[in-house]
Formats: structure tokens, sequence, C-alpha cells
């Protein structure tokens, strides 16, 4: 997870200017194409943004999608030919945007985060999705090829639920609706990693453990920067006035923003107790460090008679009359026995050991 900043190249270009400023792609940018209706459906993948065919009909659905924004070109095309905004098309562009919903004369644009778990890796990809919604179209931006989409994919095939027939709007909300529903996913695997070393943490603190608290703690850092500003989209879609947006299919959206407080406030405790695993890591570290040190100080408590008395007996004076004593060695090495015995019984009646 990096901060980013604009390159110097972006620097000074007047507003609208198609710069790619994500990272690098090679890939061979992907047009996907979905067609619909309630009693009609065709997908296709076509070659060049001139071979998208949307006519005006009011009952068909177009959904185009975009594996790879890294071609200006390309997007300045697709602007061109569906006559989106030139800040749109340079937003697309920019993959380091912040969740947020802008509303047009003749379409709305949306861009979100698609976060998805590697299981492998144990890490989270972060993708930007940037989605144009026109009265019957709908144009998604992904930065590679892979999504969370195929189970929308499949209602469409199979013609499943009411996504045939409720318009433009209501596939913006199940795109929407199930980008976030895999953050739920995430939360969910970030819950288990959580619980694992909440466990390890007690057993056996040491730095390994730490280091993946701390990484676990980036996550839920990108995880919540990607969440909080979705709360005010969805919110918007809801609350909008647009004739883009339904009234029959606000009631859906205002069922995503439900969904999406349950993940915020997920979010928000996940980070509590990191950071309370944390705590108790340098807790446990001092507790122990204590330990150590109270163990070192009542052996030198210990000692420290003994060692008084051998250095009284150590100087050797000649007129000293214990030296002269027959049984002066038994009785000093008696007379020490006695005062270590003393003291760790009085230590251990002060439950000092």
């Amino acid at each position: 997870m990096k901060i980013h900043l604009r390159n110097k190249s972006e620097t000074g270009l007047p507003p609208g200017s198609l710069v790619f400023s994500g990272h690098e792609r090679t890939h061979e940018v992907k047009i996907e194409l979905i067609n619909y209706s309630a009693e009609n459906f065709t997908e296709t993948t076509v070659d060049t943004v001139d071979d998208i065919d949307v006519s005006d009909d009011s009952n068909k659905v177009y959904w185009i999608n975009l594996n790879g924004v890294h071609e200006p070109e390309i997007i300045k095309n697709i602007g061109e030919k569906f006559n989106i905004h030139k800040l749109v098309l340079e937003d697309i562009l920019n993959t380091h945007q912040r969740p947020k919903v802008d509303f047009y004369n003749e379409h709305a644009y949306a861009v979100i985060k698609m976060l998805i778990y590697d299981k492998d890796t144990k890490s989270v990809d972060s993708e930007q999705v940037s989605i144009v919604m026109g009265q019957n179209y709908l144009i998604s931006f992904q930065e590679k090829s892979g999504d969370v989409f195929e189970p929308i994919r499949n209602r469409i095939r199979n013609s499943a639920g009411k996504i045939r027939t409720l318009g433009t709007d209501y596939l913006l909300y199940a795109i929407l609706d199930i980008i976030v529903d895999n953050y739920f996913l995430l939360l969910e695997n970030l819950g288990e990693e959580v619980e694992k070393y909440e466990a390890d943490l007690i057993a056996n603190a040491d730095k390994e453990v730490l280091n993946r608290i701390y990484y676990l703690k980036r996550e839920n850092l990108l995880l919540r920067n990607a969440v909080w500003p979705v709360r005010e989209l969805v919110s918007r879609f809801e609350k909008t006035d647009s004739d883009l947006i339904k009234k029959k299919n606000i009631i859906y959206f205002r069922d995503l923003y439900d969904h999406t407080i349950q993940v915020i406030d997920n979010v928000e405790i996940y980070r509590d107790l990191l950071s309370g695993l944390i705590e108790l890591y340098y807790t446990g570290t001092s507790n122990r460090t204590n330990e150590v040190m109270k163990v070192l100080t009542i052996i030198s408590t210990i000692f420290i008679p003994l060692t008084f008395i051998a250095g009284i007996y150590g100087m050797n004076f000649k007129y000293m009359p214990e030296l002269e004593w027959h049984y002066a060695y038994f009785w000093i090495w008696g007379l020490m026995i006695v005062l270590f015995v003393l003291m760790i019984w009085f230590f251990k009646r002060k439950k000092w050991l």
C-alpha cells in the first residue's frame, strides 16, 4: 500500500487531459459486450470501439466491460462514442481515485475499489473499477482481467431474478452490491487471521507474530480507505433526483447502504482488535522483562548480606579475633546459609517469589 503522488508528467496539464497514471500494464485491452432484455440475451467480445453497436431501444440494456484502461486512445474513443465528459475520462485513467459518484446530464459516473483476497499469498489485491451509466448502457472499466462479477453474468445468462427486467440502474446496483459483499469475505478472512495471531501472541509473542499483525493492520487500513467513501457514494444514489435512477430501484440502494454500514462497523472492530493485539504484545514483552528483572533483583538482594560477610572476613587483619576460632569457618558458613534460607522464606511470604 503506497501513497500516490502525481507524476511530473501529470503536473500542470489542463483539466480533461488523458494520461494513464496507474501501474504499468502490457496486456491487450479486452472489450466484452453483453446485450440483454427480458426476452433476449447475447454475449460477445469486440475488437475495437467501433464494433460496439448500441441501439436506442429503452427495453434493452448494454453492458460493456473493458479489461484494461492503460491505453488512453481506447478510452478517448469510448468517450467520443458515448459522449462522456472529459473529466470522467481523466478520472478513469487515474487509477488512484477516491470512491465517488458524479451525475451529468446524460450519464452518471461512479468509481469504487474492488478488493480480492488471495488465500495463497494471504494478501489483498486492490483494483479500481470505474462505471459510466446511461439510459440503456453501462460501461465498466477494470485495470486488468479477473473480477467478482461472474455471478451477475450468470444471472443475466440464466434470466435468474429481476436483473433482466429492472434496467441499467439495477445492473449498477448489482455490480456495487457484489463488490461490497466481497468486502465481507475479506473481513471473514481477516477475522480468522486475527484469531490465529491472537492465540499465537498469547502462546509465544515473538517478532514474527508482531510483523504479521502490523501487516494485517495495513490491510485493514486499505479496506477502511476503500469502504468509508462507499457510504457517501451509495447515499447519493439513494437520495438523487436524477432520471437515471428509477424510484422503484432506490430501495435496493438503500439496502446496499445498510450493507456498507455493516462493513464499516466490522472494519472498525478489527481495527480496534489489531491495535489491542499490538498493545498486548508490548505489554507481554514488558511483563516478561519485569519478571526477569524481578528475579535478578531478588538474587542480588539475597547475596548482598552474604557478600557483606565475605567482604569483612576477607580483609585478614592481624587482630581479628574470629580468625583464631577453631570452628570459625564453619560458623560463618552456617550464618550465611541461615541468612539465605531466611531471605527466601521472607520473599515467599511476601509473594515476591
